[in-house]
């Protein structure tokens, strides 16, 4: 598997991103002021993240995405550490994701990668989501914030 950052000129692997978050909008928006990277093995997609600066010397994690069928192997875990060293190459001091209430496994991936849980969005998933949203039985309705020190 070989990760690499995504061109402007490359098409932007969206059904995969949406994966992740369902609102297309959304995931535009930030995929135009990110940088997006992907992860292929025989050259096929089968994973995506998307880096975005927020604040100085900050960079979120907005979208972390693993095909289907290559879920459960660890992926998403080599992206989240990519996403790590990338930030730290580009002089990053801090890392930020976020996650819904309901994301579980996320939860878990996120913590065993060193994040800390730093405060929650309530009703974020209410306020900017047309449609309920659920995910182990549990509708999505907070956003989980954590964060690094690089």
């Amino acid at each position: 598997m070989e990760i690499k950052k995504l061109e402007k000129h490359e098409k932007v692997p969206m059904e995969l991103l949406l994966l992740a978050d369902p609102s297309k909008s959304i995931v535009e928006d930030y995929v135009a002021k990110g940088e997006c990277f992907i992860a292929e093995s025989k050259e096929q997609i089968i994973g995506v993240y998307v880096l975005l600066p927020t604040r100085p010397k900050t960079v979120e994690i907005v979208n972390v995405a693993v095909a289907e069928a290559h879920q459960g192997k660890g992926i998403g875990k080599i992206l989240v550490n990519d996403a790590i060293l990338v930030a730290k190459t580009q002089g990053y001091k801090t890392i930020e994701i976020g996650t819904g209430n309901s994301s579980i496994g996320q939860l878990a991936l996120y913590q065993k990668c060193g994040f800390r849980i730093v405060s929650v969005d309530h009703n974020y998933f209410i306020k900017h989501y047309s449609e309920e949203i659920y995910e182990n039985g549990i509708q999505c309705i907070d956003m989980i914030r954590l964060s690094k020190e690089l």
